[in-house]
């Protein structure tokens, strides 16, 4: 199974038989979507929450209440995600790799722009995506930067790293701000204290990379930042994705490219 010569529904239909994998490198040429599932009674908030911070959470579909599939992924939400993150009260209670038994009739769900979708044209442009590399998921951390809040939500922004060669940050600038649907252009390059994050070898979610000399670690807005608001805002019950574990959709990357 070569993860790159996948279509978006071989690989759910991979996911629905239990493969269990970060998704990066996965049916390149077709964006990718992180989840969250809230009830209804916390849907507009979260909305809010959403449209007061567009560069973490931009919002590619949302469902009707109960809904298992969208417009932009014609698979099964409950399913055809490779693993799922379950929340109750803001606590994380468990993760598994099916949800069909917690889909509940009053869940809307989510689905937010992915930064694993911009990776293609990045490699294409020849700038490098180490994790990719090595195989491994994406590193994600925890910021000092707090998202505005939005009734019941508040949360501090989530980042994703990649380093890039020094002369290579313009390009990937460049390259990622045509994408603002799925986060667009970094919101920090250098210095990872200046984002309250004290160690790149710790990330709170995802895999450590290597920073290699003449590198300068480059940092995306992050889909995560909703579950980092549900466990800040303790809404009664939610489900998301897995970090980097995300659902593979119908949609081309280049939907989402402006000029």
């Amino acid at each position: 199974m070569n993860p790159s010569e996948l279509t978006p529904e071989r690989a759910r239909a991979l996911f629905r038989a239990g493969l269990e994998t970060p998704t990066s490198g996965f049916a390149p040429g077709y964006a990718q979507a992180n989840l969250i599932a809230l009830p209804k009674e916390a849907a507009f908030d979260f909305l809010l929450f959403a449209q007061r911070n567009p560069k973490p959470c931009p919002v590619l579909d949302v469902t009707e209440p109960g809904e298992v599939s969208a417009s932009v992924f014609g698979g099964d939400l409950r399913t055809d995600l490779p693993a799922y993150r379950v929340y109750r009260h803001g606590e994380l209670t468990e993760e598994r790799t099916d949800v069909t038994d917690l889909w509940r009739d009053d869940l809307v769900a989510f689905l937010i722009g992915c930064s694993f979708t911009f990776e293609t044209p990045l490699l294409e442009a020849g700038v490098p995506v180490r994790h990719i590399e090595a195989g491994t998921n994406v590193a994600m951390y925890r910021t000092n930067r707090e998202c505005r809040p939005a009734g019941r939500f508040r949360g501090p922004l989530v980042v994703s790293m990649r380093p890039i060669p020094a002369d290579r940050v313009a390009d990937a600038v460049r390259v990622t701000s045509r994408y603002p649907a799925v986060h667009g252009a970094p919101v920090h390059v250098g210095d990872p204290a200046a984002l309250g994050i004290a160690d790149l070898s710790r990330p709170d979610y995802g895999d450590p990379v290597e920073v290699r000399e003449g590198e300068i670690p480059v940092f995306w807005a992050c889909g995560v930042t909703p579950q980092a608001a549900v466990t800040a805002s303790a809404p009664e019950f939610a489900i998301g994705h897995a970090p980097g574990h995300m659902a593979v959709t119908d949609v081309r990357d280049s939907f989402y490219q402006v000029p």
